[in-house]
């Protein structure tokens, strides 16, 4: 999965796009480095006459940038993880699927390998579904990333401001990092409420510190209320999004199940069933980026477990090549399913 990828950044051409797709990152990193100057220095310790006021502020400040940064930092780094050996078809296999000239032989090297693997989730004909690119049947949840070149586990969606696949190992850290971020933006926005007011009640000229100063506070007002308008409506596309056990992908199309058919609910376990999912069951673990989501990324408790035990494998399943590339519009319980 991850060779072709790997030969492709060899040449000067995926370098330079390697390169290329770090700069949305750059540019968040370089605005969070210059908001820190803007508050810290121009804010706090230039323009500040109340010593226990500052020191309150970078507090509660420091605070949120390091749980904001944390999460952001975990959702970059953490991998996409990678889809076990046993959901590959070996290459001689594979030359034998596509030289097939009829679908009842490829149903039958497929089959061979999907009967073994639990896999509920269908494409809309009923087959099960199956990578070219990857050369395997793909897990339930499972799509393939063009940008990643690979196929990747729950995905959700390839964020550009991550440089990577929001996904099963990275979810509750994306959704952690877009929560911070909110509330960093949110305090910077109020703490910096009373300077912005001034600035227009008396000019700079008549404010302490610097007239670039002031403009530090003006400017950082402004990007801070900007930033949290765009925020607020992503942090709570998510949160809807983990209490009802949906991915970005499956709310514009709903996954195919092979007892059910299409449905957006078939993951659907139950408000606080489905946000342990992600968070895990250990409050503690809630607020900080340490993986506690439950299960392997492979198998999915759903609604239909029940009615769909028997036919789980794949049995009689109606087994065809998945050609088309998924793409992006923009363990199991411990405990018994409600």
């Amino acid at each position: 999965m991850g060779n072709d990828d790997h030969r492709r950044r060899k040449t000067p051409c995926g370098f330079c796009m390697a390169v290329f797709k770090w700069i949305p990152v750059v540019f968040i990193t370089a605005v969070i480095a210059w908001s820190y100057y803007a508050y810290v220095v121009e804010l706090c310790i230039r323009n500040s006459e109340n010593l226990v006021g500052m020191i309150l502020m970078l507090f509660f400040y420091h605070i949120a940038l390091i749980l904001f940064m944390w999460s952001y930092w975990r959702t970059i780094m953490t991998s996409v993880g990678r889809v076990p050996d046993q959901w590959r078809i070996p290459d001689e296999e594979v030359t034998r699927l596509f030289r097939a000239d009829n679908p009842e032989t490829q149903k039958r090297i497929l089959n061979s390998f999907a009967r073994s693997l639990p896999v509920t989730n269908r494409t809309m004909n009923g087959s099960v579904r199956f990578c070219e690119k990857c050369k395997i049947i793909k897990p339930d949840r499972a799509h393939h990333c063009s940008v990643c070149n690979s196929c990747v586990l729950k995905m959700d969606h390839h964020c550009p401001w991550v440089n990577n696949c929001v996904n099963f190992y990275n979810y509750k850290f994306f959704v952690l990092f877009l929560g911070y971020a909110l509330i960093y933006c949110l305090y910077v926005a109020f703490t910096t409420l009373h300077d912005f007011v001034q600035f227009w009640k008396v000019g700079a000229g008549q404010l302490n510190g610097s007239g670039v100063g002031r403009f530090h506070i003006l400017f950082l007002f402004f990007i801070s209320i900007m930033f949290a308008i765009s925020l607020v409506s992503l942090f709570g596309y998510h949160i809807y999004l983990v209490l009802v056990n949906r991915t970005t992908l499956e709310s514009f199309r709903a996954p195919v199940f092979r007892v059910g058919g299409p449905d957006k609910n078939g993951f659907n376990l139950g408000r606080y069933a489905n946000f342990c999912e992600v968070f895990g069951d250990d409050w503690q673990y809630w607020p900080l980026p340490i993986f506690t989501s439950f299960g392997d990324g492979i198998s999915y408790p759903i609604r239909h477990l029940e009615d769909d035990s028997e036919t789980l494998l794949g049995y009689h399943s109606d087994t065809r090549i998945e050609l088309d590339e998924d793409c992006l519009p923009e363990s199991r319980f411990l405990h018994s399913i409600p």
